[in-house]
């Protein structure tokens, strides 16, 4: 097997790749950077024969044509809206993070250490925490915000694309909140506020290397249906209850799971249910199966953040033992162990009954 080198060559020149990104979007600087890279039984073969062993590499990690559409679309959808839409609370857009965090949570980051981190939290479920972290007053913008934007959007004719597939209610209940330009402020409350808190409570899912998120914000009231159990596209999930007033919607939880056994059954240690109340933080593994029974009564509006690390997602691709998060990985290693030591103990039980034999 053909390995690249660690470590670049810094003396040698790489061919050239034309001028323009190839079919698959891949620059001719990206091939020139890889090139310097490569063993040297290979750096000195033609162009095109380097081409495709490094195209073998880089397609990987290359988002296919459909996906690539699929951005750009994406990308022209939030110019037409950044460009047009007004925002109604430009706090919201600051990088002073004393206008939304509260005083308690702020000093607790700042300090920074294990202790003052989990101080702060209540662990209602293994692997599963409630905490406050935003002012009311933030809760109270953030939603009014949302609700300006889909004003905004019905006044100008303007779909709102939804942030998620699964169990979405009607067109105008939910929207990215990237959509509306507040990916600055979210990005760095995943940086500087989310990662510490991820590097000590879920280290065995990347914590510490998280990188990017989606986050958004959905309403549901007593017209919608439940929201069915389901996993997170995410290493690590904030789920806010900004508010309003409803009864109903308690969140409920079945274990966490790895892709292989998404869909095993639940152990009864793993069922936990859990309100949702407004102004207060839930923290969970993206993995871990969950859903939201139907609102009763009223209205609640959510903020979540699916927060991922793109380091971990590469190491799953090679890894084979999930047993550090998924419950039931656990449990088959456990029952490994458990038939391992019975059969040590019965082989041990006959070799002596064979010594005591006259």
């Amino acid at each position: 097997m053909v390995r690249v080198r660690q470590l670049p060559n810094e003396e040698h020149v790489p061919d050239s790749y034309g001028a323009a990104p190839d079919e698959l979007g891949i620059a001719p600087e990206v091939y020139q950077a890889l090139e310097c890279h490569l063993p040297s039984g290979l750096v000195g073969a033609p162009a095109e024969v380097k081409r495709y062993f490094m195209r073998s590499i880089l397609q990987n990690y290359v988002p296919s044509p459909a996906q690539r559409t699929r951005t750009q679309n994406q990308r022209e959808y939030r110019e037409r809206i950044l460009s047009a839409y007004q925002p109604l609370h430009q706090e919201l857009y600051t990088d002073d993070p004393s206008i939304f965090l509260t005083p308690t949570f702020l000093q607790a980051i700042t300090v920074n250490t294990e202790e003052s981190i989990t101080s702060l939290m209540m662990e209602v479920s293994p692997g599963v925490y409630a905490f406050h972290m935003l002012k009311p007053s933030f809760c109270e913008m953030l939603m009014a915000e949302a609700n300006h934007f889909f004003t905004w959007a019905r006044t100008a004719d303007q779909r709102i694309m939804s942030p998620i597939t699964l169990d979405m209610p009607a067109a105008g209940r939910g929207a990215c909140l990237f959509d509306f330009g507040l990916q600055g402020m979210l990005d760095n409350l995943m940086k500087n506020f989310i990662s510490p808190i991820a590097t000590v409570l879920y280290p065995e899912v990347g914590g510490s290397t998280l990188d990017s998120h989606h986050s958004y914000v959905v309403e549901y009231d007593e017209t919608d249906p439940a929201r069915g159990l389901h996993v997170d596209d995410s290493e690590v999930t904030l789920n806010i209850c900004l508010g309003k007033h409803f009864t109903g919607a308690d969140m409920y939880f079945r274990g966490i799971r790895c892709g292989n056994h998404i869909n095993s059954g639940m152990h009864d240690e793993e069922h936990f249910v859990h309100p949702n109340v407004p102004g207060q933080v839930m923290l969970h593994h993206g993995s871990h199966r969950h859903g939201v029974f139907p609102v009763t009564s009223g209205q609640r509006v959510n903020m979540v953040m699916w927060c991922r690390s793109s380091l971990f997602r590469d190491m799953k691709k090679c890894m084979n033992d999930f047993s550090g998060f998924c419950g039931e990985c656990q449990f088959e290693r456990t029952a490994r162990q458990v038939q391992h030591l019975q059969e040590l103990t019965a082989r041990i039980s006959i070799n002596a009954q064979e010594d005591e034999a006259p």
